[in-house]
């Protein structure tokens, strides 16, 4: 490797693509070609570098398995930047294990890295955590010689992990490893991203309503709402939590919605024709939605057992708590069917929709029409035609400025 590539790749590793560039920039040797690649995807093109790596990847030969590995490695993450889950993650495992056996466990986990942040974006947070175990095993016998800004990385995966969790504690031990690491590394996005991380901890994350009214929830609230005796209908989460139990009820969505009104309505009751037009949506009642409605109390009552009671009463229904024992709702810090697509595009990064349908694990044609209703209300926008559209929210419309959104990230775990 001659002189000019290893001070590009010196400055391309401490953050300074322009000075990369100014090196290798009229070059077009394999080498050039992958660092102008990763260079052009830190100063944000994005497209410029995935055509530069795949140059680059098709002109090392076929017995320079170390390069063609690593950009294979730097092609993930440009796919990644851009929100693109189209290409298959076997090629990265297969990179990561090629850079192992050749002596790179930097690079090796790097590639493990973005493959857990991958997983984490598409709300699969057990695996991504599995992921996150096996590169600091695999790295755990060379440590030492890990850069600060892949021990940052790390660090930041797992904060985020714990967070969505609500292992409020867990992610505070993360963000600080990742602060100090980010410091060390001197690069000002990567510590600039930490401080973000932190102040998320700090501001609401969701509202509790209960009989006093509205009230802001921190992460630290909302897992001290969810511990104590309270019981808790999570619209978040959709389930009910009461002293660290929890009981899900997101693929009961008519027991959730009966939960959630008798929670609204106590220490009082709900009536039954406010209960059936909640939960079964229609204003013309008859006996059959009557019948219905006992039906689908007595399935509440039973699944609730272990952590309150449900009473008849003249009007309809109400929970029956113990003595001390209080009701609230644990709703997102915005309301709507909405609110999670609109927390995906908070990140700031351009989303296509069916990089959003596979987060979200719903269709493709429900995330169009849901972006088509937040389009006229200004709260999203669009860039680019055809396949190359990408969705993000504009920073100054967006409706989740000074809240944390972790909690309406779709695939949360769940809690107890």
């Amino acid at each position: 490797m001659d002189s000019l590539i290893t001070a590009s790749a010196r400055a391309l590793a401490a953050g300074d693509p322009l000075g990369a560039l100014k090196r290798i920039a009229l070059r077009d040797d394999a080498p050039a070609l992958a660092l102008r690649g990763i260079a052009m995807a830190q100063l944000g093109e994005l497209a410029r570098a995935r055509e530069l790596l795949k140059l680059a990847s098709r002109s090392f030969g076929a017995r320079e398995v170390v390069a063609r590995a690593r950009c294979v490695v730097a092609a993930a993450e440009v796919a990644l930047a851009m929100r693109d889950f189209t290409t298959t993650p076997r090629s990265l495992a297969a990179a990561a294990h090629a850079l192992e056996i050749h002596g790179d466990p930097v690079n090796a986990l790097q590639a493990r890295l973005i493959a857990a942040r991958r997983l984490l974006l598409l709300g699969r947070l057990a695996d991504a955590e599995s992921m996150l175990m096996q590169a600091n095993a695999a790295t755990a016998s060379v440590a030492a010689a890990i850069p600060p800004a892949l021990v940052a990385v790390g660090n930041l995966i797992a904060a985020e992990i714990a967070l969505r969790a609500l292992r409020t504690g867990d992610a505070r031990m993360a963000l600080a490893r990742a602060y100090s690491a980010a410091q060390r590394s001197g690069i000002p996005a990567l510590y600039a991203e930490t401080q973000e991380a932190q102040a998320a901890l700090q501001r609401p994350a969701a509202r509790r309503i209960d009989a006093d009214g509205e009230h802001a929830q921190t992460l630290d609230g909302v897992a001290a709402l969810l511990a104590s005796e309270s019981l808790t209908i999570d619209a978040c989460r959709r389930g009910l939590a009461a002293s660290g139990y929890f009981i899900p009820l997101a693929k009961r969505p008519v027991l959730f919605v009966l939960a959630r009104a008798l929670a609204e309505a106590w220490p009082g009751d709900a009536d039954r024709e406010s209960l059936i037009t909640a939960a079964f949506r229609t204003r013309h009642q008859d006996d059959t939605h009557r019948a219905r409605l006992r039906v689908e109390i007595g399935r509440l009552r039973k699944l609730a057992a272990p952590l309150a009671r449900i009473e008849a009463t003249a009007r309809g229904f109400a929970w029956q708590l113990r003595d001390g024992q209080q009701a609230a709702v644990l709703a997102p810090p915005i309301a709507g069917e909405q609110a999670a697509l609109l927390a995906l595009l908070s990140d700031g990064a351009a989303w296509s929709t069916s990089a959003l349908s596979q987060a979200m694990d719903t269709s493709q044609r429900t995330v169009q029409r849901t972006l088509a209703d937040l389009e006229s209300a200004g709260q999203v926008r669009a860039i680019g035609q055809g396949r190359s559209r990408r969705w993000l929210a504009p920073p100054l419309a967006a409706p989740l400025n000074g809240f944390t959104t972790l909690l309406l990230l779709p695939a949360a775990l769940p809690i107890g």
